[in-house]
């Protein structure tokens, strides 16, 4: 079995907050799939998430998830992006590789290289012509930050200098990509967030924390963005912690407009999960028991 389960008591919650009016209501609460990393589909009709090795849509208006069918592709984890035409999906698998899907189910293609080395997706570039990914040789050495064409062949490392990263994704406008990245840290896994430009340069870090800060995600309009918040001294981004996330307006990342405590961590966002409208997003919280 190559797929998160949830642990004895534990359940998984599908949750939609509303930025405008701080609402966060629980749409899903599953008892025996752990679903991970929501999605919003481009026309605001779904969520995509996975589970238990497979993708799932669930309307946003809360129901019973229904599976995707896809076929030649291995069991999935918990990073898939969306294509800008709304009609592709991008999913991470678990024997390394990234894969093209038709996201109204079919056969899935491979796109990464046959490379030896782990491709964790994060980002399609706005235009849909590339993908952005960490690209993890073995796990005890920093994963590094790759962009290839979306059709496939070999990557174009881009130098962020010391530290891992991961996260990768582009802003609305193209111009940036945002990640979190260790290239400050002074301690094991103090990640923070940055951002350099398209094609590579200097890193920016948005954010100067104590809390180790993980997957920036923007709004479509490009005038919010959401983040998970570990505790200091977390290393990686595991699961079953309490967490918060954190939103704050993209002018001023230091001034958090709302922060949001829950029990998770690995799966409640690692993917962007805004809405359309750019006004809610969706997470995933662990709790056990009658939380």
């Amino acid at each position: 079995m190559s797929y998160r389960t949830l642990g004895p008591n534990q359940s998984a919650h599908v949750h939609i907050y509303d930025t405008d009016t701080g609402a966060d209501v629980v749409i899903l609460e599953s008892t025996d799939i752990l679903f991970e990393a929501p999605n919003w589909s481009r026309d605001g009709s779904s969520l995509l998430l996975n589970g238990h090795g497979r993708l799932w849509s669930l309307s946003p208006e809360g129901g019973q998830p229904s599976e995707i069918p896809l076929h030649g592709i291995p069991a999935l984890n918990n990073d898939h992006v969306l294509a800008p035409d709304g009609t592709t999906i991008y999913l991470s698998a678990e024997d390394q590789h990234v894969y093209r899907a038709p996201l109204s189910g079919g056969t899935a293609e491979r796109v990464t290289p046959d490379d030896g080395t782990w491709h964790f997706l994060h980002g399609v570039s706005p235009d849909g012509e590339r993908l952005a990914y960490t690209r993890i040789t073995t796990f005890d050495q920093p994963g590094t930050l790759a962009v290839m064409s979306a059709e496939g062949g070999m990557p174009t490392i881009i130098d962020t200098g010391h530290g891992h990263i991961d996260g990768p994704e582009w802003s609305p406008d193209g111009k940036w990509i945002y990640l979190n990245t260790e290239r400050w840290a002074t301690r094991p896994g103090h990640a923070q967030l940055a951002r350099l430009p398209d094609g590579g340069g200097e890193l920016e870090r948005l954010v100067e924390s104590e809390t180790v800060d993980w997957f920036p995600h923007l709004s479509p309009d490009g005038t919010k963005a959401v983040y998970i918040e570990f505790p200091p001294g977390t290393e990686g981004h595991p699961a079953d912690l309490d967490v918060a996330l954190v939103v704050v307006d993209t002018a001023d990342w230091t001034t958090p407009l709302t922060r949001i405590p829950l029990p998770g961590g690995q799966g409640t966002i690692n993917v962007n999960s805004w809405s359309p409208d750019s006004r809610r997003f969706a997470y995933v919280s662990y709790p056990f028991g009658s939380a």
